[in-house]
């Protein structure tokens, strides 16, 4: 199967990606001192269903993991870096959160994240997350037909290391499409002029993970899915699904 996507296609992934910023939107707008992120999950959910759509994340179900993931979205604290599991856990003041959202619409799929501060953030995790939101940003600018993944992942990883922060080891980008994780991978650390074309009709979801401390280990969590950084430090994520077309990349997640 093509990994590349026609014009019709990318537009009913916008409608998709559409679905999952607004809930993105009413999970933050929710979020706050004393709200679980139980809480933070229904409003999600609420929102990907008055849309007509379907949480891409509920009861997905890798090969690698023992149980199914049991959240719309997930939802990550401070050291925890990605795949956190929306549990009971109450937002303290200074926390920092990340929310990863994936919805179907018309059988597409639109997937993005956020990180942002509860209550009185402290500065040095305001510059994480404004690290790893400029780490997206140039990971889209290059998303340009002929250049290749490599200047994308250099992109993204380049001037993040140089700033000392960790990347997750082993973990970044991928293609989507009909199915949420698909071909290729879309690495957050590379050499540009290296790996795969890109060509227009590819859609990828670019997203760089940082963490505070400039080391990329990482460990799992007992819930088998929640993955922290090694060394304990706070970490951010950013994510958008991103749409490569003559005219240059195209934003699929966006209100």
């Amino acid at each position: 199967m093509s990994m590349l996507k026609s014009p019709g296609q990318i537009a009913l992934m916008r409608e998709a990606g559409r679905v999952v910023a607004h809930a993105l939107k009413a999970v933050r707008e929710h979020a706050d001192v004393g709200i679980s992120l139980k809480e933070l999950d229904d409003v999600a959910a609420a929102v990907i269903r008055d849309a007509g759509a379907k949480p891409a994340f509920l009861d997905y179900h890798p090969r690698w993991a023992s149980v199914p993931f049991p959240g719309v979205i997930c939802a990550s604290v401070n050291d925890a870096v990605v795949h956190g599991i929306p549990n009971g856990y109450v937002l303290e003041d200074g926390d920092l959160l990340s929310i990863d959202c994936g919805a179907f619409l018309e059988g597409w799929c639109g997937d993005a994240a956020i990180s942002f501060t509860v209550g009185e953030g402290d500065p040095v995790d305001q510059q994480l997350i404004d690290a790893t939101e400029a780490a997206l940003a140039r990971g889209i600018e290059a998303a340009q037909v002929g250049n290749k993944m490599g200047d994308v992942a250099y992109a993204i990883g380049g001037e993040a290391k140089r700033a000392g922060y960790g990347l997750l080891a082993d973990h970044g980008g991928h293609g989507i499409g009909r199915t949420m994780h698909a071909e290729p991978p879309v690495p957050n650390i590379g050499r540009p002029g290296r790996g795969m074309k890109l060509e227009e009709g590819l859609v990828i979801a670019i997203e760089p993970m940082l963490i505070l401390g400039g080391k990329d280990d990482y460990y799992h969590d007992e819930d088998e899915w929640t993955l922290r950084s090694a060394n304990g430090r706070r970490a951010a994520h950013s994510e958008h699904t991103v749409a490569i077309t003559a005219e240059g990349p195209l934003i699929l997640t966006m209100p």
